[in-house]
């Protein structure tokens, strides 16, 4: 099969993996060498559904050895199977690279052989990019669950990012539709890429001498509504991720009914892609505005609204915690108001430390004003609408959201290489 075959079969296997991130790393060029890598991140362009395509985005393998009922390349479907040499990867990313068709690589696989096969040869297209090539650009490198801790470790070296994809939100859903895969598989190289970055992190404080380690750190996905998961289960395993596994992003990709199974729920409306969007906000919650995943969502309401933000819908559950005067809350408190973003949070802080801050401010210092008035006041006056109640108050956020609006029609084809 020739080369070119291969990759049209494997750049669409690689479009279902949502967590094509790349920022976080600055690889400089060296003399003689190829690219680079910004902390700013290497995205230029965009696909419609958000993802960037700069990078070369590809599989090495969609012959898995594996049967997952919710995945195109299972072992029992009837579709057409390749598989890529380490030299044809990094053949490929670097001629795309001197075209500048991209900036980086995304490298992911099936199983084949076993996970260490796989580990492996994917190990060896990194350091043929980087010894061979002297390839200084960004490289996100899938771990593959069950893989030994030394081509983990490897991987790290010659990578810029690491992801172990979880899949599905619990051992449970694992058995059920990925029954070949079990947590411990998943979870193990997870807390090896997380510790062995900390902890070269903390040498490389002490020299710089000391080897960069997955300088991007490392990212995961969940499949959201192919099993029976709440989204306080996620947004809880998600919390334990981020402050055990010391992750940098979870992402989350809408289930897409690619099988059939008696396992697998039946689509009636197409993927949930607003309770994708609805778990990225809450997600945006946990990482950024300190909030906990308890306090999101609880027991008595354990799904996200898919008609209100989640901040909105804290807020309004919590209405008892409002007004807050804006120019004497805490930063925390800012942070819990809706309209109010970390940005903004921190100019109120700034600008009250020169002057008290007055309605015809909000603007500029950038919120959100038709949010935020109902849960502020300024100088003892309330922003918000005295006569309305609150059930008013939740129909007009509400109202105001209109989900059908939100743009997240997720296209699925990829950037078009020939």
């Amino acid at each position: 099969m020739k080369t070119s075959e291969k990759l049209t079969i494997l750049a669409d296997a690689a479009k279902y993996d949502a967590s094509c991130s790349s920022s976080g790393s600055s690889r400089s060029n060296t003399a003689g060498g190829i690219g680079s890598a910004a902390m700013s991140g290497i995205c230029h362009s965009w696909s419609a559904d958000g993802r960037c395509i700069s990078l070369l985005k590809i599989l090495l393998s969609n012959d898995c050895i594996f049967d997952c009922a919710y995945c195109l390349s299972r072992r029992s479907n009837t579709l057409p199977r390749a598989t890529f040499t380490a030299e044809e990867v990094a053949d490929l990313t670097i001629n795309f690279y001197l075209r500048n068709y991209i900036e980086g690589l995304f490298l992911s696989s099936a199983v084949y052989g076993s996970p260490d096969r796989t580990m492996a040869d994917m190990v060896d297209v990194c350091r043929l990019l980087r010894k061979k090539h002297r390839f200084n650009g960004y490289i996100h490198l899938k771990v593959i669950p069950g893989s030994s801790p030394e081509l983990v470790r490897q991987a790290g070296f010659l990578a810029d990012r690491l992801s172990v994809n979880i899949e599905l939100p619990s051992e449970q859903s694992l058995k059920m539709l990925a029954p070949q895969k079990t947590k411990r598989t998943i979870m193990v190289p997870m807390q090896q890429i997380g510790e062995e970055y900390s902890g070269f992190q903390r040498d490389r404080m002490k020299s710089r001498n000391v080897p960069c380690f997955c300088p991007a750190g490392q990212s995961t996905q969940m499949i959201v509504g192919a099993s029976a998961e709440s989204d306080l289960q996620i947004l809880t395993l998600t919390e334990n991720l981020y402050t055990r596994m010391q992750l940098k992003r979870v992402y989350y990709s809408a289930y897409m009914a690619v099988n059939t199974s008696p396992n697998l729920p039946a689509l009636t409306s197409g993927p949930p892609l607003v309770r994708e969007h609805r778990l990225y906000q809450a997600d945006w919650l946990l990482r950024f505005y300190r909030f906990q995943a308890h306090e999101i969502l609880s027991a008595a309401h354990p799904f996200l609204d898919d008609r209100l933000d989640p901040k909105v819908a804290w807020a309004l559950r919590n209405f008892d915690l409002f007004p807050i005067d804006i120019n004497r809350a805490s930063y925390e408190e800012l942070l819990r108001v809706p309209g109010i973003g970390v940005t903004s949070a921190r100019r109120i802080i700034a600008t009250r430390r020169l002057c008290a801050i007055r309605e015809e401010d909000l603007k500029k210092i950038g919120l959100v004003v038709k949010r935020a008035r109902h849960f502020i006041t300024i100088g003892g006056k309330y922003l918000g609408d005295h006569t309305m109640s609150h059930q008013q108050l939740v129909g007009a956020m509400r109202s105001a959201e209109k989900p059908g609006s939100i743009k997240l029609l997720r296209e699925t084809r990829q950037l078009r290489l020939f």
